[in-house]
């Protein structure tokens, strides 16, 4: 995984509201905006991300859950399962970016958020150095992996998908293995669930997530890499 930002995206020209002003019990901060990448990209370093909030995906939101979902990374539950599963597959990082997206598209068909805008908008901010992907192979068929954003020491964790038995899981291993690495800190996984509870996920209050993001992100600038 490339973990170091490749493009300048110059300024945003959105405002979003400062974090005292958003409602408490609200998970939307505010609707409207547009997807280009510096638009996105602040909206991460925010504490906020982006989706449509009807079904006709005309309605722009941007999030920040009252309570949100993040991965310790020593946290995440390995099993016998998906270490023998993960010795079937090979992990690759950047390398299908668009497909690993495409996959997601298609693998949530209610309530889906991955539309054709987001996936363009995605690709640009992979294209830029900013978006990354984990693949996860079978038999040189794509069968699982997931993407992200990717911050100084945030990930940002988008959605994944999986076609063969654990191969979702064995992407956040390889995810999480890459993260330790290169020592970033937050593994942002948005929402809490069942499932991603399984595998070691809790909760945080959005404030104390704000805390951990500022941490993250500390030295933090979107740079020009000469």
């Amino acid at each position: 995984m490339q973990l170091t930002p490749r493009q300048d995206l110059g300024e945003n020209h959105w405002n979003f509201p400062d974090a005292h002003e958003w409602d408490p019990t609200d998970d939307v901060i505010c609707i409207g905006g547009d997807l280009a990448p510096v638009t996105i990209l602040d909206a991460y370093m925010h504490g906020i991300f982006p989706m449509y909030l009807d079904d006709k995906q005309s309605v722009l939101g941007w999030l920040s859950p009252v309570q949100r979902g993040i991965l310790e990374l020593n946290d995440l539950r390995i099993t016998r399962s998906m270490r023998q599963s993960a010795r079937k597959m090979r992990t690759t990082f950047n390398q299908a970016f668009r497909d690993v997206m495409i996959a997601c598209s298609t693998t949530h068909k209610e309530g889906n958020w991955i539309t054709e805008e987001f996936i363009e908008a995605y690709c640009r901010l992979h294209d830029l150095g900013w978006a990354h992907s984990v693949e996860v192979w079978q038999d040189d068929q794509l069968v699982g992996g997931l993407y992200g954003i990717r911050v100084d020491g945030l990930f940002a964790g988008e959605s994944m998908f999986h076609r063969r038995r654990d191969a979702s899981k064995v992407a956040l291993m390889a995810l999480v293995g890459a993260m330790q690495m290169t020592e970033m800190t937050l593994l942002d996984t948005q929402w809490w669930t069942q499932h991603l509870q399984s595998l070691g996920a809790s909760e945080l209050p959005r404030d104390d997530y704000l805390k951990r993001l500022k941490q993250a992100l500390a030295p933090s600038r979107i740079e020009k890499t000469t």
